[in-house]
Formats: structure tokens, C-alpha cells, sequence
């Protein structure tokens, strides 16, 4: 068999004799398009293409936090004079607008250019849930949401999160179509309800809409809050660690028993 040339080495498990392949971070060389930073990123230095995921640390991610950071700036309008205030009711209803906008291109983003990461999965319910907690818990305190509505859709949400961290080690629950159902009806119904309707013409329409459409969201979380409790019971049961678990365990008594 013939040896490599002169100055080459064959290429194995490390590169250039001893010298291995160094941990690379997503750069801008990935995949060969210039434009994207955050995808599998090739080091210069190395001769082999490393596998690495997409960094936690994205534009997707990013925009998740700022919808964390902007809900004190949300309540503080809301509950500006006691929610009786048209100018920062409409200011309020504009930066929960933002907000769910940015919900929807960091979720776009994150798909379409490959930046899903397990941190983006918990982060993005956690911004969705304290941003809704705050509009209703401050539409309750300024007497346009029943208290009982605000406890029920709160639940259900916190209660829902926990279970998501409760099953973590089995497995990520992405929010299924009934979860995304229900956050357009909650957008509606929040949204009507964040408007100063006692300044738009036809007032007695716009409340009925709000009413109807928060009405709605309430049912369907609740009905969805079953589901997901039925989803994570099933896969704390059928996943590959609880498999692992069980044959581990027969193992133990087979090994007791011999």
C-alpha cells in the first residue's frame, strides 16, 4: 500500500497527527452562507467539518427575552391610574402587540433557520405565561376581569409549566395545535379587554367581543390543561429513560433471583 503524500496525513478520529479538532462555536462560515452566524460553524484550522447544534445564544432567544423584560413596562402601563387612563390603556394594549409579534417571528425564526434549542422550548411558555399573568392579574385589579377567570387561566398555565419541567428529563412538550388555539383566543380576548373600549364608538360590541373571546380561551385551556397533564403521564411512562429505567430494575431482580 502506498503512502500519503509528502506533508499529508490520512484523516481518523484526529487530524494532523496528534493535534485533535477543536470545539467549534456556530460561525459564519456555516453550511457555506455567509449571512447566517448561527448554524454549524467550520474552523479554519481544522481540515474536518466539526458537528456542533445551534447556539442557545440566538436571535430567536433573544427576542424571547425581550418579551420577559418588557412586561413590568406592560403592567406599570396597565395599571397606570387605576386602569382608567385611555392614553396608557392604548399604550399598554400597543406593547402587548409587540409582544405577541415578536412571539410570532422568533417562533418563525427559530424554525426556518434552524435556531431550536431545548432553552428556547422553556424559555418561550415561560415569556407567553408571565406576560398573559400580568394582563390579567392588572385587568383584575382594575375590575374588567373576574378574579375566578384570572385563577383558573393561571393555573392551568403555572401549573402546565411545572409539569413541562416535571417530565424534563424524559422528554420537551412542545405546545400541541389546542395550546395554540387557546393563545389566539387569549390574545383576543386580552387584547379587547386592553383597549379602552369606553372611547371607540359601538362600546356595549366591543365588550361583548372581548367577553366571548376570553370566554372561549378559558374553556379551551382548561380543556387543553387535561390533555397536556395526559401527554406528560404518557411519557414519563413510554420514554426511552423510563425504558432504561424499567430494564434496569428487571435486571437487578434477575441478577437477586439467580
Amino acid at each position: 500500500m502506498s503512502e500519503p503524500p509528502t506533508g499529508e496525513q490520512p484523516l481518523g478520529d484526529k487530524a494532523l497527527g496528534d493535534k485533535p479538532l477543536r470545539a467549534v462555536r456556530p460561525g459564519p462560515l456555516a453550511q457555506g452562507r455567509a449571512t447566517d452566524p448561527y448554524r454549524i460553524g467550520v474552523d479554519p484550522a481544522s481540515p474536518a467539518v466539526p458537528t456542533t447544534g445551534p447556539s442557545a445564544w440566538n436571535i430567536a432567544n433573544y427576542l424571547t427575552v425581550f418579551r420577559l423584560a418588557i412586561v413590568p413596562v406592560f403592567g406599570w402601563l396597565l395599571l397606570a391610574d387605576d386602569g382608567r387612563s385611555a392614553v396608557y390603556r392604548w399604550a399598554a394594549f400597543a406593547v402587548f402587540v409587540v409582544a405577541m409579534v415578536t412571539d410570532r417571528i422568533d417562533g418563525d425564526l427559530a424554525r426556518s433557520r434552524g435556531l431550536v434549542t431545548n432553552v428556547g422550548k422553556v424559555l418561550d411558555p415561560i415569556a407567553d405565561k408571565a406576560l398573559v399573568t400580568m394582563a390579567l392579574i392588572g385587568l383584575s385589579a382594575v375590575g374588567e376581569v373576574w378574579w375566578w377567570v384570572t385563577i383558573v387561566v393561571l393555573v392551568r398555565e403555572w401549573g402546565i409549566t411545572a409539569v413541562r419541567f416535571w417530565v424534563i428529563r424524559h422528554g420537551v412538550m412542545a405546545a400541541g395545535r389546542g395550546g395554540k388555539v387557546k393563545t389566539l383566543l387569549q390574545t383576543f380576548g386580552i387584547g379587547f379587554y386592553l383597549m379602552p373600549r369606553w372611547v371607540l364608538p359601538y362600546p356595549d360590541v366591543w365588550e361583548a367581543l372581548a367577553a366571548i373571546s376570553l370566554g372561549a380561551a378559558v374553556l379551551i385551556t382548561v380543556v387543553t390543561g387535561v390533555d397536556y397533564l395526559h401527554q406528560a403521564l404518557r411519557l414519563r411512562q413510554t420514554s426511552e429513560r423510563a425504558a432504561s429505567k424499567r430494564a434496569a430494575r428487571a435486571a437487578r431482580r434477575g441478577g437477586r433471583g439467580a
